[in-house]
């Protein structure tokens, strides 16, 4: 048996592709071949659109996929939602669909919008957005630089964004947030249903979330004379209580554990100074809860 899974073209290509790899499941695909091949020969992969791939997904053409929760909602597909992966292009933090107009405009809100053009990619979840605010706006597709299209050519735009660097940089300012959009992996109902299929989304969950927790820690090992023990492990900030054992030299311990990356700086010098030596860090591929 084979789960089928869409996995994104595109923006979200490379960075999906490496976080499989550092999962394990090592993915090789040819420069012109959307069906890659992997060393899981429980997963059928297939290369598409993120936009389209809900929706594939919801006639029952692959079982689930990688996209993200804006090209879930801008398909209105009704999909089971495995789990959020919280990674981009560019970075690990959510994006969002933002309602943007150019500096100078006199727009403040959606409402004083009312008969101007918009330009998007996320066309249906715009158009609903404002009909709920009961703001008649004609909005039109963008097949690209968005941002560089206010004033002449459209009233406003709605952007995703992670930073708000290339709007300001195109003399743009936000003034509403239609949503926060992630990564996300999901299913139609009938793959969730099916038992096998589940326990084979439940494990990539698993190892896709290990893998992107383990980037944030780093593993530390160091030794320890018996008298400065309790002082280092006092210095440890640790997911839980450090492992110690003892050396084949009388009086000495080995100390080792996980901590995060951003607090290495400044353990390793107090480790250090508290008579620990042999001190090592190492990478951490994975960490499961």
């Amino acid at each position: 048996m084979k789960l089928s899974l869409g996995m994104p073209k595109g923006s979200l290509e490379e960075s999906t592709f490496a976080l499989f790899n550092k999962a394990g499941i090592h993915i090789t695909r040819g420069s012109r071949s959307y069906y890659p091949s992997c060393d899981d020969t429980e997963l059928d992969l297939i290369v598409m659109r993120p936009q389209e791939i809900p929706r594939y997904i919801q006639q029952g053409i692959i079982d689930a996929g990688i996209t993200g929760q804006d090209w879930v909602a801008e398909n209105e597909a009704d999909l089971v939602e495995v789990t959020e992966l919280c990674y981009s292009k560019a970075s690990r933090q959510k994006c969002r669909w933002v309602l943007a107009v150019p500096e100078g405009s006199p727009f403040q809100k959606a409402e004083d919008l009312k008969g101007m053009r918009i330009a998007t990619e996320l066309v249906g979840t715009t158009t609903r957005y404002f009909a709920k605010k009961g703001v008649n706006v004609n909005v039109e597709f963008s097949w690209g630089a968005t941002e560089v299209k206010p004033p002449r050519l459209v009233d406003a735009i709605v952007d995703i964004t992670e930073t708000g660097s290339s709007l300001r940089a195109n003399r743009l300012r936000i003034i509403e947030t239609l949503m926060e959009t992630c990564t996300v992996i999901v299913a139609n109902k009938a793959a969730w249903d099916d038992d096998w299929k589940r326990d084979k989304l439940e494990n990539l969950k698993m190892l896709l979330l290990g893998t992107l927790e383990a980037e944030n820690y780093v593993g530390l090992k160091c030794n320890v004379e018996a008298a400065n023990l309790e002082m280092v492990i006092n210095i440890l900030p640790a997911l839980h209580n450090p492992t110690v054992s003892s050396l084949s030299d009388s009086g000495w311990h080995a100390v080792e554990t996980i901590l995060p990356f951003l607090e290495t700086k400044r353990v390793i010098p107090q480790l250090k100074r508290a008579g620990a030596s042999g001190i090592i860090e190492y990478p951490v591929s994975k960490i499961i809860a």
